[in-house]
């Protein structure tokens, strides 16, 4: 049974790294004594091992060992084997490119499909999607493929900012993006806000957090969804 956690971010404005998600963490990361991180979509100017050791800072305070990915010599095997997986956040271009370069895409979607627990954030659950489209970064590489692991049957973009009433820029809000991706694709679209999430369990998917989600569905109307809102049958 599908075990995630989707998040918009890893920080809050005046908090630590994962702080506002720790208490969530320690019951969805229960059973694992080490959780495997992945950590390629880095930010820029930090290496996979200070990446790694960020992550593992952040959860060592619930009592959960982190080791990298790049660690391994097999990364399929390490995904097989994890008791938990963390994909961190940085550039969604670069961590899908990383993905197909290791042969791990689908691997990592079955695993998790096969009960591994799973923490997302940013980038990292950009990939929860059916495909990558609606992220927001900037294509620095090229992927072989948009596609991603589709462990929910929509898209996700991540940090989801409402148009601001009040500024004079004239440049296209994050809904006008995604209307425009709505011209030529049928997939919802989930805007998630910072500090909010999705938790899956199995086929059930639920908005959590503080913060509404905005729905975006090809030629209707953005609706505004609730927290603890059911989103299952979101297809």
């Amino acid at each position: 049974m599908k075990n995630i956690i989707i998040a918009s971010t890893s920080t809050l404005h005046g908090g630590d790294y994962l702080e506002y998600l720790l208490p969530e963490l320690s019951i969805h990361f229960k059973n694992c004594k080490t959780v495997l991180f992945i950590p390629y979509a880095r930010p820029s100017g930090i290496t996979h091992d200070e990446y790694t050791a960020k992550a593992a800072a952040a959860f060592s305070t619930i009592a959960i060992k982190i080791k990298g990915i790049h660690e391994f010599q097999d990364p399929i095997k390490a995904i097989e084997q994890a008791e938990g997986i963390f994909t961190g956040g940085g550039s969604t271009f670069v961590l899908v490119t990383e993905l197909y370069k290791n042969n791990i895409m689908t691997v990592l979607g079955q695993a998790v499909k096969n009960g591994t627990p799973y923490l997302g954030t940013s980038a990292g659950s950009v990939i929860c999607g059916l495909s990558m489209q609606n992220t927001n970064d900037m294509p620095i590489v090229y992927p072989p493929s948009f596609q991603t692991t589709g462990l929910i049957p929509f898209n996700i973009n991540a940090h989801y900012l409402d148009p601001d009433l009040n500024s004079k820029h004239m440049g296209e809000t994050r809904a006008t993006r995604i209307k425009e991706f709505h011209a030529y694709n049928s997939i919802p679209v989930l805007g998630l806000r910072e500090g909010s999430w999705l938790d899956v369990k199995g086929s059930k998917v639920v908005l959590k957090g503080d913060l509404q989600a905005i729905l975006f569905k090809q030629k209707q109307i953005a609706e505004t969804i609730e927290v603890n809102t059911d989103l299952s049958d979101l297809k």
